[in-house]
């Protein structure tokens, strides 16, 4: 179980000063599917960046079964991320060295995990292992980032605007993928979306708005991503 509890976060001072997360409080379960909705400069980036660790809160906890990791050294929060954590971002952070097969080893690796190359061609990239990221489109980028994080097996997966690069016909096969999977291995996943149709594949959706909560509702019919609009 996750627990955020009166999580602030203001960047600058002054005349400059922004309140991004004003006490922000939600409880997420554990292999829950949630959805976070709201419009730009709601506080949703951010709000994933705190409860995952990136950034630091400046009051409130985030705690993950018992553990206060906002009360960690950075070495200790490094390595609850590393054993914990996929992320999914609206950029790629692909290295530009390394081939898509070599990328996607790399998060395998860091969870022993052999099934690295099932999971690049389950995101329709099995012709382009040997590629590198300057040779693939967008979309593929995406796709390569998506099968990085999944390759690492994680306990909770957190996406920012997954399919934000991708056509529908694409989007809708990762986001296929990672429903499927969240359903066969029960990993948690906190997904931040524009687009209100996905908001239908989650169990629980937070809507959020000039960085507070402002509803939180569970779907009694959840959708796939087949079924959504888009």
């Amino acid at each position: 179980m996750i627990t955020a509890a009166n999580i602030t976060k203001t960047y600058g001072s002054g005349a400059g000063e922004n309140r991004v997360l004003k006490g922000i409080s939600v409880t997420i379960n554990d292999g829950d599917f949630v959805v976070i909705l709201g419009a730009s400069g709601s506080g949703k980036s951010t709000f994933l960046n705190v409860v995952s660790g990136l950034e630091r809160a400046d009051s409130g906890s985030v705690t993950y079964d018992g553990t206060d990791i906002t009360r960690l050294s950075d070495k200790e929060l490094t390595k609850f991320r590393r054993d914990n954590i996929g992320f999914i971002f609206q950029q790629y952070y692909l290295l530009p060295n390394m081939t898509v097969e070599k990328n996607v080893r790399m998060g395998a690796d860091l969870a022993g995990s052999k099934d690295w190359l099932e999971i690049i061609k389950a995101v329709g990239l099995g012709d382009k292992l040997k590629s590198y990221p300057s040779e693939l489109s967008g979309g593929e980028q995406q796709r390569v980032s998506v099968a990085r994080a999944l390759a690492k097996k994680p306990k909770i997966l957190f996406l920012d605007e997954p399919t934000g690069a991708l056509d529908e016909a694409t989007g809708r096969q990762v986001l296929d993928y990672i429903g499927k999977l969240h359903e066969q291995l029960g990993f948690t996943v906190i997904m931040i979306t524009h687009n209100q149709n996905i908001a239908e594949m989650a169990n629980t959706v937070i809507r959020m708005n000039s960085g507070t909560v402002t509803e939180v509702y569970s779907n009694t019919e959840r959708k796939s991503a087949y079924e959504i609009g888009w």
